[in-house]
């Protein structure tokens, strides 16, 4: 298990600490505060232990990408993009100063603005006793994401003189190998340490791939096949039925020989989901596909529901959601559960007329929660659901982290959990 703010003296200490304010903003307002909420159990911890300082950094967007995919989206508008409208762009999106002045009334405490990540030594040592800064977002230091790991530890460096203890509680970035995520951890003279929203993504999420209550179901969702074949093949270790939903059902439906109409598929990992299949098959890991569905003759949150009674889908349909038949099948299946680990939903939940699958398997997980089950939500899109449906507090762990979870539970190594000491 991983040290925490707990295991460490902090009283009298400069502490520099990753969070993860990577929160939606538009215009410079935020717009949903989940992350900077995780955060702050920990950071009222520290503070509580009297440490000379807290110095705060995090990522806000990726400034450079950001603008380029908004001047991209004004010029095929038609529109003119000037110097201006970028830097009007970048002031609503990506600084930090919007988000540190929300934070500041949730701690409800007076909150230092610092200007930029890098040269801020002496602004941070004439802080006051006790005080709480912020350092303008990481990412406008190239050398935050450089692949070159000498260029990150310039900056790691810098960062590292902010404070005599590293703690990170940036579960979201921890799959980043970057200049505050993890390179700083060289660079401290004492070993690092996690804070509680990380030690909890751990408690809940390393279980699931290393030694889950059996049996164990994982319900993976989502469009692609592609981007969670991993999971799937690390979950196969120790699930006794993998639930396949979402776009990715229809790659392996296919795979089976079965109609899938327009419906999203694949066709690169046709073979890739044959080959699941079968080792599936070979481990004896039941596969939950779907049997029927919901589906419309066009993507659109106005399309008119077809409820399709059977594997098969007609040509001109697409398939949008499952059907009444295939959530019987998922309430079969997570009845006996005793772990539960859901990434990805079942259907286009965003639109109204296609959510009840995705509405059901929320419930059905938070019922399993109910009965003793261990249950962890990862991805951006499942937390999303479970929030739309009113269901994250009826979970075990909702993870906070869309890539880090996805890549934790396909049993990787996380450069910013790696570099955090152990007990």
């Amino acid at each position: 298990m991983i040290k925490t703010v707990k295991d460490v003296d902090l009283k009298g200490k400069r502490i520099i600490m990753r969070v993860d304010f990577n929160v939606p903003m538009k215009d410079g307002v935020v717009q949903d505060d989940t992350r900077i909420m995780a955060a702050l159990p920990t950071i009222q911890y520290i503070l509580e232990q009297n440490p000379r300082s807290l110095v705060l950094m995090s990522h806000l967007g990726d400034p450079k990408k950001d603008v380029k995919k908004a001047q991209e989206k004004a010029e095929k508008a038609g529109k003119t993009w000037t110097t201006e409208d970028a830097e009007k762009f970048i002031n609503g999106k990506n600084r930090m100063k919007p988000v540190v002045e929300y934070f500041a009334k949730k701690l409800g405490k007076e909150v230092t603005f610092l200007p930029d990540a890098l040269g801020q030594k002496e602004a941070i040592d004439a802080l006051p006793q006790g005080a709480v800064a912020m350092l303008e977002n990481v990412r406008f230091h190239k050398e935050e994401t450089s692949k070159d790991s000498a260029e990150r530890d310039v900056m790691a460096k810098e960062l590292a003189s902010y404070g005599d203890i590293f703690v990170n509680d940036a579960f979201g970035t921890a799959h980043r190998d970057q200049a505050s995520t993890a390179s700083i951890a060289k660079f401290m003279p004492v070993p690092s340490v996690g804070g509680f929203l990380m030690e909890k993504e751990v408690k809940y999420i390393q279980p699931m791939v290393e030694n889950p209550p059996k049996p164990q179901v994982a319900i993976i969702g989502g469009a692609k096949v592609s981007s969670k074949i991993a999971v799937l093949e690390s979950l196969l270790k120790n699930a006794s039925a993998l639930v396949i939903g979402g776009g990715m059902a229809y790659t392996f439906l296919k795979a089976q020989g079965h109609k899938v109409g327009i419906s999203l598929v694949e066709d690169d990992f046709i073979d890739t989901a044959k080959k699941l299949l079968s080792d599936a098959a070979a481990k004896g890991v039941k596969i939950v596909l779907p049997v029927d569905h919901i589906a419309a003759d066009k993507f659109d949150a106005n399309a008119t529901p077809v409820a399709v009674d059977g594997v098969d889908i007609p040509d001109n349909l697409m398939a949008m959601d499952v059907g009444p038949k295939t959530i019987e099948l998922y309430k079969e299946v997570l009845s006996t559960a005793k772990s539960v680990v859901w990434n990805g939903p079942v259907g286009v939940f965003e639109f109204d007329a296609f959510a009840k699958g995705t509405a059901t398997v929320a419930q059905l997980v938070a019922d399993a929660t109910g009965r003793g089950a261990m249950t962890v939500v990862g991805g951006g899109d499942s937390v999303a659901a479970v929030n739309k449906f009113h269901l994250a507090d009826k979970m075990s762990h909702v993870s906070t982290g869309g890539g880090a979870s996805l890549e934790f539970l396909e049993g990787k190594t996380l450069p910013g959990i790696a570099i955090l000491a152990t007990k």
